[in-house]
C-alpha cells in the first residue's frame, strides 16, 4: 500500500531522480515533471498529497507553483526545495502556505522526513473535515 502520492517539480534531471530514488523504496507513489506547467497539467487530472517543488525554474518559480497550488488544490501540502536559500524566500513561502523548505543538497533522511511530515499533516487534515 501506497504511503502517499507525491509530485516532483524540478527542471533538474538528477534532482528528479535522486528524490524518486529516494521515496520510492519508501513506499511512496512518485511522478516527476520538468516544469510547472507540466506540474499543473497532472494535477488537474490526479490526487497527489505532496507537491516537491525547486524555487528556481526556467518557465514558473516555486514561489508561483505555491501559490497556484495553494489556490487550486488547497488540501496539497507544498514543499519547496532550493539551492538559492535565504531568510526572504523562505519567509515568503512559508507566509503563502508552504509546508517545508529544504536546502540543496539534501540529504535522503531529510527528504523521506519532510514528505513523512507533510502526508501525516495532510491527513490529519482530511480527519478533521470528516
Amino acid at each position: 500500500m501506497s504511503k502517499g502520492k507525491v509530485l516532483i517539480i524540478d527542471d533538474e534531471e538528477i534532482v528528479r531522480m535522486s528524490c524518486q530514488r529516494i521515496l520510492v523504496p519508501e513506499g511512496y507513489e512518485v511522478r516527476t515533471v520538468a516544469s510547472a506547467k507540466e506540474g499543473f497539467g497532472i494535477l488537474e487530472k490526479d490526487r497527489y498529497d505532496v507537491v516537491l517543488t525547486d524555487l528556481k525554474m526556467p518557465d514558473i518559480d516555486g514561489i508561483e507553483v505555491l501559490a497556484r497550488v495553494k489556490k487550486d488544490w488547497p488540501e496539497v501540502e507544498v514543499i519547496m526545495v532550493t539551492g538559492y536559500q535565504t531568510i526572504h524566500t523562505a519567509v515568503q513561502a512559508i507566509k503563502l502556505g508552504a509546508f517545508d523548505y529544504l536546502e540543496k543538497p539534501f540529504t535522503p533522511d531529510g527528504i523521506i522526513s519532510a514528505i513523512e511530515k507533510a502526508v501525516d499533516h495532510m491527513g490529519k487534515k482530511e480527519q478533521a473535515r470528516s
